[in-house]
């Protein structure tokens, strides 16, 4: 009778263990789906914020532009007047050249100013360039668990990202 007990719990505790590992299992797939859910949502987040910087980026070099041709002409102008084929007298001579060279001051300002925007977009490149590999380098990695799947030209291909 006590063997028969023994047998008859025994059989209870496997059949109770298993719902929990059923359970572990469900509740690990949940926050693995979880956690890939938020990992999508932060690198389109990462994503959303490049393309802001970029578009403003583009919307400060093309200012820098228009800035740049307004001095151009100014300058050229200027010039003009400095070698005397404008015909208009009206300025000091000194008068002139000081503001010439303020003419180039600030256009070499505005150079040195669309080399760093320039940098800066070519930074956010390389950062989504960045992106797009860890994101290709996860999927490859994920195929890892079912290595049967993996071929060698998966393996060299995750090695090269």
């Amino acid at each position: 009778k006590q063997t028969a007990e023994y047998s008859t719990s025994s059989s209870d505790d496997e059949f109770e263990s298993k719902p929990s590992l059923k359970y572990k299992a469900k509740r690990s797939l949940r926050r693995k789906r979880k956690l890939e859910k938020d990992t999508k949502q932060l690198i389109k987040q990462e994503e959303l914020k490049r393309l802001h910087k970029a578009q403003a980026v583009q919307r400060q070099l093309e200012e820098l532009e228009e800035r740049q041709r307004a001095l151009e002409i100014f300058g050229v102008q200027l010039e003009r007047e400095l070698r005397g084929e404008s015909g208009s007298g009206t300025q000091d001579e000194t008068q002139m050249l000081h503001e010439w060279f303020e003419l180039v001051l600030e256009k070499n300002k505005l150079m040195r100013y669309e080399s760093e925007l320039l940098i800066v977009a070519q930074e956010l490149e390389l950062e989504d360039h960045q992106s797009r590999l860890e994101q290709k380098l996860r999927e490859k990695m994920a195929i890892d668990g079912k290595s049967n799947l993996k071929d060698e030209m998966d393996l060299n291909e995750e090695d090269e990202i």
